[in-house]
């Protein structure tokens, strides 16, 4: 296994070091929760644990189903190995039900099905708030080619469809999620980051309860509970319906 040397980066959930391999990185998943961006922040115990299981499943499932990923392996509890890749400064977002601020935004009802499914280009930037970004905007920025792009949403309609039907089968919605992408020295467009609750909105399909960092940022309970809920479905070991 590869050694950790040098601290990269602190962001608001992982901590990523340079490795004896200038082609890997180590990343460090963290306790942290935070909301609001960033404005609301707390160490919740295990969260780190809990996202670093469900992103090393998740990345292998989508791996073995074609997607381009950026895992290598998870070595211990905490820690992923990832291979380094330069990231498009920009987070996808897929809306498969109107949530947050969508519906604020367009005034329809909550858990409105949107179909087609909706992407959404943000700007990654903490400074700014992660603003809207149009695609013509990402062109005229160089942010990210055509080509790229068109990659990056062929890409995401595919892990949409695959990670729909995967939490449908455990009695879960899918309603909205985050994907970060970046490219290989070799130029390969790799998904990356992270696929956990962070990141996904998921609903109890039974008791309409939330499986996410809601429960969090909306104060509505513990969130160790929630994620290991999630957890214990993807690997089969049931639904206790928080």
């Amino acid at each position: 296994m590869v050694k950790k040397t040098t601290l990269l980066y602190t962001g608001k959930a992982k901590q990523v070091f340079a490795t004896e391999d200038p082609d890997v990185l180590w990343m460090a998943y963290t306790n942290q929760a935070t909301a609001l961006n960033g404005e609301k922040k707390a160490q919740i115990d295990h969260k780190g644990e809990l996202n670093r299981a469900i992103s090393t499943l998740l990345f292998k499932e989508l791996s073995a189903a074609g997607i381009p990923t950026h895992y290598i392996d998870s070595p211990d509890a905490t820690t992923m190995i990832v291979k380094k890749a330069t990231m498009l400064p920009l987070e996808v977002v897929v809306r498969n039900y109107a949530s947050g601020h969508f519906v604020t935004k367009f005034n329809v009802k909550p858990m409105m099905k949107l179909d087609p499914p909706i992407h959404e280009y943000y700007y990654k930037s903490d400074e700014l708030g992660d603003p809207f970004m149009n695609e013509a905007q990402i062109f005229a920025l160089h942010e990210a080619t055509p080509e790229q792009l068109r990659e990056v949403r062929a890409l995401t309609d595919r892990i949409n469809a695959y990670l729909t039907k995967r939490f449908n089968e455990v009695g879960i919605t899918l309603v909205d999620f985050k994907l970060e992408y970046g490219t290989l020295k070799d130029g390969t467009l790799v998904l990356a980051d992270e696929l956990s609750p962070d990141n996904f909105r998921l609903v109890d399909q039974q008791t309409g309860a939330s499986l996410d960092k809601d429960v969090f940022r909306q104060n509505r309970g513990p969130l160790t509970p929630v994620y290991q809920e999630v957890l214990n479905r993807l690997q089969g070991k049931g639904a206790a319906h928080v």
